[in-house]
Parts: structure tokens; C-alpha cells; sequence
């Protein structure tokens, strides 16, 4: 295929031109309650072209080699039309063009396991919380997602990778006469089929979870101080934090781009936010995005104060700063964008116990549950919590929902703990759905967030 691909590259006339060709392959299982809704698996594959010409930067998807032709000379007649109508000229930032193939190293790969041991599998967790009185359903899902992906540019770009997802996910759903309530409850990886095997803890937890909810009183709204798992703490770091490090969210926002200039204070001094997309064994995990760049480890928050951004070859030319490495589709439908890889915020000194007595008085609140921002402010829901009094955790509570303004809630940031947890499951649904955005954190105190009923 690389072959094939150079090939049809070699005739366009333009700046520069490049090409991802993407085998994509599913598998999935669902049922609803006891019901067995769906068992399926699909493999289908396409192409996109970029194309730089005259200051305009184009792309167009197909599906048909035959079609290659026609669709460059289409993306090569629209960045010319695209050039003459901006102020600005598109470049790209230079970068060293690799030539490399990998595979990561899976622990049972999901393509080597029958679909008949995935229902199974998919089957006895979805028992667990129907074996229990008071459940009155769940939903539940498995799928296994694989993108074979291969990037070849003018520049003499020769990349080929896999990227492989696993993944069990759904909800449990409590019922006590008129009164519901619902967990969610994730296991996976990108590693291998090994991710989802031995879960079964993990799905006996959140099923009390959902049934003590039954029990909670709901919280009564107003300022608390609190502590937030990593679940909750890492969402926090994604959406409120994140997109804004994203350097296309940025650049067309002035105020916003004024205030996320580099070397400013935005945060405390305990505060470090970093996105490490070559942590192996995680989520988030990859090699290379679907521009050929090298994903580099990039640190955008140091003791509170702004250090870098994520970036695509077209931003970082831009911003007159390096590539990162986080421009990433969804699969062959999509050009690029900048998306974050695995984001989390550091390591800090306190254990949880340690942290709760600093909290003394106030929530502590697990597990995001949904969410929005809007420009600086953001609301995110929580699946429970627990009253927090003199330092000693109290009776759950229920209800939940977290709000605040960014720049506000990172200078309220008191303390950090010295646990570390990465989500098992992630997505991003930043124009384009990404299911291997990963998050993370430690626990994290918080002063004066606007807690109130959901």
C-alpha cells in the first residue's frame, strides 16, 4: 500500500500533499437488561488527502483507489480557491520526515478472540448487577475497535501504525419505587483483549455503589470546599483545562488567546498539568498522529504557571512554536485536528487521608458523570459523594453536579495527593469522537466550588 500511495501522491502539483489510507475494524455486543440487542463486526477502510497549495490547505475523503485521482485534483483546486479568500497564508511548521512501522505489543489480541467468547465474557458482567435485588436494568457494552492506519507525504513521510481499543462500558440502574438512580461503569484499555478479562470486582462495586445510592440523601447546594477523585479531578483537566491547550480552540479567540499566553500565572503553586501520550500500557497510548509527527510528551502547566501547548503542523507554525504531535482523526472519514492524548494533572505530596484532613469540613465527590463548558466556566456532574466533618468521611450523598469558573477554580486548587489514576476508558467528542482520549489524576483540594443538587 505504501507503494500504491506514493504513487498517487507523485503527480500533484502543490506545496505539499499527504495521504492516510486506514483500515478500521469493529467488533461490538450490547444488551439492555437481560436482553441481547446486538452482536456485529465490520471492517472498512478509506482514504484522506491533504493538500497545501497557494496558502490554502484542503482535504477530502474517499473510498475508492480508482477515485484518488479526482479527489486530489478536488482538494488541489480547492486550496488554490481557499488561498485567494484568506488574509493569511497556511504553513506548515517543519518536522523531520520518518519512515517507520509499529505495531504496539498486545496482551491477547482482541482480533485473536471469538466473538462467542466476547458475549460471554459481555453476558456474566452484565449478571452481576441483575443478580441483585433492587437493579432494576443496566445497559451494556463491548467493543473492540482497530484503526490500520498508513501516512505517506511529499515530504517523504512513510508511517504505518495500529492503534487498537478494547473496552466494556454501561450503566446500572437502581430502582426503589419512584426513586432511580444510575453508576456508570468502564473497563479497557489499548493494549490488548486482557484489559476486559477479571473485572468482575469492578462491576460488583459499582453495583453497591448503585444501590447505597438509593439510600443517599441528596446534597443540599451551596460553596463547599472539596476533594475530588481522580475520575472527577482528570475530566477537570480535560474540559475545563485542556481545550483551551489545544491550540486551534485558541487561536481564533482573542481574549482567549491573550489569557493563555505562555509563561502566565493561571494557576497555584501546586498545580502541574501535562499530556503524555507515550505513557505505554495506557488509553491514550500511540506512536505517531495522523500527520506522521512523533507524539512528544508536553508539559502545559508547571506550578501553575503556562508552559506549552498541543499542536498541529499548521498551529504550531502559527503560534511559532514546535509540533507536538496531537493531531488525530477519528478514522479514514476525518482530516486531523489537535486533540489532547492523555492529559493528567502531577503527582502531588498528600495522601487521601491527609487531604481529607486538610478538607476538615466539606465533599468529598467521585466520579464525573457528564458535563459542558462554556467558555471559561464549566458544570460537570458527579455520581455520589460523601459529607466530609472534621476530616472523617460521613453519609453519601447523591444529586450532584460541580460548577465554577477556570481561572478561578486552578488558583483554588490547595493541594494535591500522591495517588495517580488514568481513565480505563476515555473520549473526547471535540468535533470528531475520539475514543482513546485519555485523562487522569490524583485526588485534588479544592477551595469554594459551587456544588448544587443535579
Amino acid at each position: 500500500m505504501l507503494d500504491k500511495l506514493k504513487g498517487f501522491l507523485s503527480g500533484v502539483a502543490a506545496d505539499y500533499a499527504d495521504l492516510r489510507y486506514e483500515v478500521k475494524k469493529v467488533a461490538s455486543v450490547s444488551f439492555s437488561g437481560k436482553e441481547l440487542t446486538s452482536v456485529g463486526s465490520n471492517a472498512t477502510d478509506g482514504f484522506v488527502a491533504r493538500v497545501l497549495a497557494g496558502g490554502g490547505l484542503a482535504s477530502v475523503a474517499f473510498t475508492k483507489e480508482s477515485d484518488a485521482k479526482k479527489a486530489l485534483a478536488a482538494a488541489l483546486e480547492n486550496a488554490r480557491l481557499i488561498g485567494r479568500n484568506i488574509k493569511k497564508p497556511v504553513t506548515l511548521a517543519r518536522v523531520e520526515a520518518v519512515k517507520d512501522s509499529f505495531s504496539p505489543a498486545l496482551k491477547e489480541d482482541p482480533r485473536d478472540v471469538t466473538m462467542e467468547e466476547k458475549l460471554s465474557l459481555l453476558r456474566a458482567y452484565n449478571d452481576i448487577p441483575l443478580r441483585s435485588a433492587g437493579i432494576a436494568t443496566t445497559t451494556m457494552g463491548y467493543a473492540d475497535t482497530v484503526r490500520e492506519r498508513t501516512f505517506v507525504s511529499t515530504e517523504g513521510h512513510e508511517v504505518q501504525e495500529d492503534l487498537v481499543t478494547v473496552r466494556v462500558s454501561g450503566e446500572i440502574i437502581a430502582r426503589d419505587g419512584g426513586l432511580s438512580q444510575n453508576v456508570r461503569v468502564a473497563v479497557g484499555g489499548s493494549q490488548g483483549f486482557h484489559h476486559v478479562r477479571g473485572k468482575d470486582e469492578a462491576f460488583e462495586a459499582r453495583t453497591k455503589i448503585a444501590l447505597d445510592l438509593l439510600k443517599a440523601e441528596p446534597v443540599r447546594g451551596g460553596s463547599y470546599d472539596c476533594v475530588l477523585n481522580p475520575s472527577l479531578a482528570g475530566v477537570f483537566a480535560h474540559e475545563a483545562f485542556g481545550h483551551f491547550s489545544e491550540a486551534d480552540i485558541v487561536e481564533t479567540l482573542p481574549a482567549m488567546r491573550a489569557r493563555m499566553k505562555l509563561g502566565a500565572k493561571l494557576g497555584s503553586d501546586c498545580l502541574s498539568i501535562t499530556d503524555d501520550a507515550t505513557l505505554p500500557d495506557q488509553l491514550g497510548f500511540y506512536r505517531y498522529d495522523d500527520e506522521g509527527v512523533p507524539v512528544r510528551k508536553r508539559k502545559l502547566l508547571e506550578n501553575g504557571v503556562l508552559v506549552g501547548r498541543l499542536h498541529s503542523r499548521r498551529t504550531a507554525a502559527e503560534f511559532g512554536e514546535e509540533p507536538s504531535g496531537h493531531t488525530v482523526a477519528e478514522d479514514y472519514r476525518f482530516a486531523p485536528i489537535v486533540r489532547m492524548g492523555t492529559i493528567f494533572i502531577e503527582r502531588g505530596e498528600y495522601a487521601v487521608d491527609a487531604l481529607l484532613e486538610k478538607l476538615g469540613d466539606g465533599l468529598y465527590v467521585l466520579d464525573a458523570k457528564g458535563g459542558q463548558t462554556a467558555g471559561e466556566d464549566f458544570s460537570f456532574g458527579a455520581q455520589y459523594g460523601y459529607e466530609v466533618r472534621g476530616g472523617k468521611k460521613g453519609r453519601m450523598v447523591r444529586d450532584l453536579n460541580v460548577s465554577g469558573n477556570l481561572y478561578r477554580t486552578l488558583m483554588a486548587v490547595t493541594a494535591v495527593g500522591s495517588d495517580f489514576d488514568l481513565a480505563k476508558t476515555g473520549g473526547c467528542g471535540k468535533g470528531q469522537t475520539n475514543i482513546r482520549s485519555c485523562h487522569g489524576a490524583p485526588h485534588v483540594l479544592i477551595k469554594d466550588l459551587v456544588v448544587g443538587g443535579a
